[in-house]
């Protein structure tokens, strides 16, 4: 498996992310399996775990689809081989195959290592109200 990126720093990780949604955006599910750790948990907006077969699983489906990913701010945090990612953004598209449009706001923990590069351990994601 090829690695996204070659560098443990921030920017390193700051690349695995900006990596990350344009895998997204493209419904790139050989890309997206290269960033997600096989361990990976996703904690939904609504409490609903999820892993990186059933988010693998949606955007192969077709009921996981972003088209439009407005990004407001993003912090990189690394300490060693781990890292941290703080990542706010409007997100538009289907999701378990019904159309969606929300300010989010995602906390995902990487780690890296030298054969695979940074990949996502663990996320949460959260609803934040409309800007105004």
């Amino acid at each position: 498996m090829s690695r996204v990126t070659s560098t443990r720093s921030e920017t390193g990780l700051l690349a695995a992310e900006r990596a990350l949604h344009a895998a997204q955006l493209a419904g790139d599910v050989e890309g997206l399996d290269r960033l997600l750790d096989d361990r990976l948990i996703a904690i939904g907006p609504d409490g609903a775990r999820h892993t990186k077969k059933d988010d693998l699983a949606g955007y192969r489906s077709g009921l996981s689809v972003i088209t439009e990913l407005s990004e407001e701010d993003v912090e990189v945090l690394v300490a060693g081989s781990t890292g941290a990612t703080f990542f706010t953004a409007t997100i538009t598209g289907t999701f378990g195959g019904e159309p969606m449009s929300a300010r989010l706001r995602y906390t995902r923990t990487w780690v890296y290592d030298d054969e695979t590069g940074w990949r996502i351990l663990a996320a949460h994601i959260a609803v934040l109200p409309p800007r105004g």
